[in-house]
C-alpha cells in the first residue's frame, strides 16, 4: 500500500490485531433494503436456519430471478456454515475483513453431476474471514466455482480448495484476498489471482496469472503443471467499494483511492486503505420497480446509487452523468430492458464507479448494454479513471435476448476489473439465430487496462480493440459451440472470426495470459487465428494457449499465422506460444 494510511482508534486495532473480534455498537436506524437482503448479526436467533433457506432456493436457481445479499455484521459467528447458491453474495460490513469472523464453512458446492463445477456462477463472497473450522477436512474451504463469481478481500484461516474432489471446474477470480495456508487450485482451468498472499499455491492447468501476488509459485509457462504468468505489480487499480458499519453503528461506503505498482492485500496488518467515506444517507437505495425515470433523477439531483437485490426492467436508459458517482449493486441486481434502449450510459467525467450488477440482454437488439463515454470521447482521467468491477453481461439463457456487443468502452484510461460477457450456450432461448450477439467487447478509448476478462460465444470477435495503449491482465475465451457451418461463420481475414482482435491501425497494445477454447458442435468448423493483431513494436502478447474439447474441429494458429494447430483430430488438442512476436 502506497501513502498514508487512516486507522482505526488504538484499542480496537490493538484487539483486531491480537485476534479478537468485537461487535460494533447497532444503534443507528438500518436502513431499508428489502426482503432480500437478510442482516444478521452473531447471537441473532435462527441464522443457520435462514441461510439453509436461502441457499435451498438457490441452490438450482440456474436462470431463475431471485437473486440474495446476506450481510454479516462485525463479531463472530461460531460453528456457521454458509453455502453459497446461485445469485448469492455474501457480504461482511466490517470496515476490515477481520471485523467479521466465521468460524466454521462457506462453500460452493458442484452443480452438476459428477462433482462438475463448470456452471457453477453469479456468486460471491466480500470482506470478511473465515476459519473452515466445518469445511471438506484439514481446515480447508471449498470454493468450486467457474465464471462470474467474485471472491474479494476475504481472509481466509486456513487452506482453500478451487474445485470438489477430482471435478472440473472452470473459473476463476481473486483480488485482495489472503489465505494463510495453501490454495489448492486442482482442475481448475484457469485463474486470475490479483493482489493477494498465500502460503503456498499448487496446482496449474491452462492459465494461470498472478498480478501484484507477493508470493507466487514459482515455474515458468508453457512447461505443463507450470503454466503460470507472473506480474510482479498491479499498475494501476482501485479496489471495489465495500459497504459496512462505522464505529457508530451507521452504515456507509467505502471508496478506495487510487493505487499504483502494488503488491499484495490492501488490508494488511489492519490498516484502512487511503479512500472517502460516503454515508449511506448520500445513496439512494433502489428496489426492484423502481422506474428508470426515478433512478436517473436520483442520479441527476446527486445521489449515488446502492442496487438491492431483484431484477429491474427499465424502460429507458440509466444515465451516469456526475464526477465522482458510485453505482454499487448487492446481491447480483439484474438490469434488463426489452424496448431496445441500453442499459446504462455514462458520461465522459472523471471517477465514475460502476460495480456489482449484473446485465441482461431482451428482447430488441439495444446496440449496446453499457456504454462507457460516448463515441468521440477526449477527455483524459489518468488521476481519476472510471472503474468498472464485477459487471457481469447475458445474452440468452433465462429468456431469449439479443444485443449487438455487450459492452463499449469510449472513455480513456478506464479500468476494468472483472467482467464476464456471456453469450448463453445452454439455457432458454438458446441459438445461432435465437440469441444473436455479435461482439463481447469493443474499445475505443486509449490506454484502457482490464484484470481479469471473460468473454465468451459471441458471433463475430468477441472483443474488438481499437484504442491505443490497452492492457489486458489474463484473457479466457471459448469460442461459439453453435456455428451450423463453416460458411455461416465466415471473416474477412479466413475461416471463423478471432476470440481477440486487435484493429490494424492500433501501434500500443499488450496482454498477458490468453486461453481461447473451441467446444465446436458442428463438423468442419475451423478457426483459422485465436489471436489477431497488427505487427507493430509496441504490440505484444505473452503466454497464450489454445485447447480443442471436442472430437470436432480445431484452431489453427495462436496469433495470425504463428503457432501450431490446437486440433481435436489429428494432432494435439492443445497449443501454446510463450511470446509474440
Amino acid at each position: 500500500m502506497q501513502g498514508r494510511t487512516d486507522r482505526r482508534p488504538g484499542a480496537w486495532l490493538g484487539l483486531m490485531l491480537a485476534g479478537a473480534v468485537a461487535a460494533l455498537p447497532a444503534h443507528a436506524a438500518e436502513p431499508d433494503f428489502g426482503p432480500h437482503v437478510h442482516v444478521l448479526a452473531p447471537g441473532m436467533p435462527g441464522i443457520q436456519q435462514r441461510i439453509d433457506d436461502i441457499y435451498a432456493a438457490q441452490q438450482t436457481n440456474h436462470f431463475g430471478p431471485r437473486r440474495d445479499a446476506i450481510l454479516l455484521k462485525p463479531g463472530t459467528y461460531r460453528d456457521l456454515r454458509i453455502p453459497v447458491g446461485f445469485f448469492t453474495q455474501v457480504l461482511g460490513l466490517g470496515q476490515h475483513p477481520d471485523e467479521v469472523h466465521v468460524i466454521g464453512d462457506l462453500r460452493s458446492t458442484a452443480f452438476l453431476e459428477n462433482d462438475n463445477a463448470t456452471q457453477n456462477f453469479w456468486r460471491g463472497a466480500e470482506n470478511f474471514s473465515v476459519t473452515p473450522t466445518l469445511g471438506i477436512g484439514d481446515n480447508t474451504l471449498q470454493w468450486a466455482v467457474s465464471q462470474a463469481i467474485p471472491f474479494r478481500r476475504m481472509h481466509v484461516r486456513g487452506n482453500m480448495r478451487l474445485n470438489q474432489h477430482e471435478g472440473w471446474s472452470s473459473g476463476g477470480w481473486f483480488a485482495d484476498v489472503k489465505v494463510d495456508g495453501v490454495v489448492n487450485s486442482a482442475t481448475q482451468q484457469q485463474w486470475l489471482s490479483r493482489n493477494s498472499a498465500w502460503g503456498r499455491w499448487t496446482g496449474s492447468n491452462w492459465n494461470m496469472v498472478f498480478v501484484g501476488v507477493s508470493n507466487p509459485p514459482a515455474g515458468e509457462f508453457p512447461t505443463p503443471g507450470q503454466r503460470f504468468t507472473q506480474v510482479e505489480r498491479t499498475p494501476l487499480v482501485r479496489e471495489k467499494p465495500y459497504l459496512f458499519i462505522d464505529a457508530k453503528g451507521a452504515y456507509a461506503v467505502r471508496v478506495p483511492a487510487l493505487k499504483r505498482n502494488s503488491v499484495g492485500v490492501s488490508w494488511a496488518g489492519g490498516r484502512i486503505e487511503p479512500g472517502r467515506t460516503l454515508p449511506i444517507s448520500r445513496f439512494h437505495i433502489a428496489r426492484p420497480g423502481d422506474t428508470a425515470a426515478a433512478l436517473n433523477a436520483q442520479l441527476a439531483a446527486g445521489k449515488h446509487l446502492l442496487f438491492t437485490p431483484g431484477e429491474y426492467l427499465l424502460t429507458e436508459t440509466l444515465r451516469i452523468t456526475r464526477p465522482g458517482t458510485v453505482v454499487l449493486g448487492i446481491g447480483l441486481p439484474t438490469l434488463r430492458s426489452d424496448n431496445g434502449q441500453p442499459l446504462v450510459q455514462t458520461a465522459d467525467v472523471d471517477g465514475l464507479t460502476v460495480a456489482g450488477l449484473f446485465l441482461d440482454a431482451g428482447l430488441q437488439d439495444s446496440g449496446v448494454l453499457m456504454a462507457v463515454g460516448e463515441p468521440g470521447s477526449r477527455q483524459r482521467h489518468r488521476a481519476d479513471p472510471i472503474v468498472l468491477h464485477d459487471l457481469f453481461f447475458r445474452i440468452g439463457g433465462a429468456a431469449p435476448g439479443q444485443v449487438h456487443t455487450a459492452l463499449r468502452i469510449h472513455a480513456h484510461d478506464t479500468l476494468v476489473d472483472h467482467t464476464w460477457l456471456w453469450r448463453a450456450d445452454h439455457g432458454q432461448g438458446v441459438g445461432w439465430d435465437s440469441n444473436p450477439s455479435a461482439h463481447g467487447l469493443w474499445v475505443e478509448g486509449e490506454d484502457v487496462t482490464v484484470y481479469g476478462l471473460f468473454v465468451e460465444h459471441f458471433q463475430q470477435a468477441q472483443v474488438v480493440w481499437r484504442g491505443n495503449g490497452g492492457r489486458v491482465y489474463f484473457y479466457q475465451s471459448e469460442l461459439p459451440y453453435d456455428p451450423p457451418t463453416q460458411a455461416a461463420w465466415q471473416s474477412p481475414t479466413g475461416r471463423g472470426h478471432p476470440s481477440y482482435l486487435v484493429d490494424p491501425a492500433v501501434t500500443r497494445h499488450q496482454a498477458w495470459g490468453l486461453g481461447i477454447y473451441s467446444v465446436f458442435l458442428q463438423p468442419g468448423v475451423v478457426l483459422d487465428r485465436a489471436i489477431e493483431a497488427p505487427r507493430a513494436p509496441s504490440v505484444r502478447f505473452q503466454h497464450m494457449i489454445t485447447v480443442c474439447l471436442v472430437d470436432k474441429g480445431s484452431i489453427e494458429h495462436l496469433i495470425n499465422d504463428v503457432g501450431e494447430a490446437a486440433r481435436c483430430q489429428g494432432g494435439s488438442n492443445t497449443a501454446t506460444l510463450k511470446a509474440w512476436p
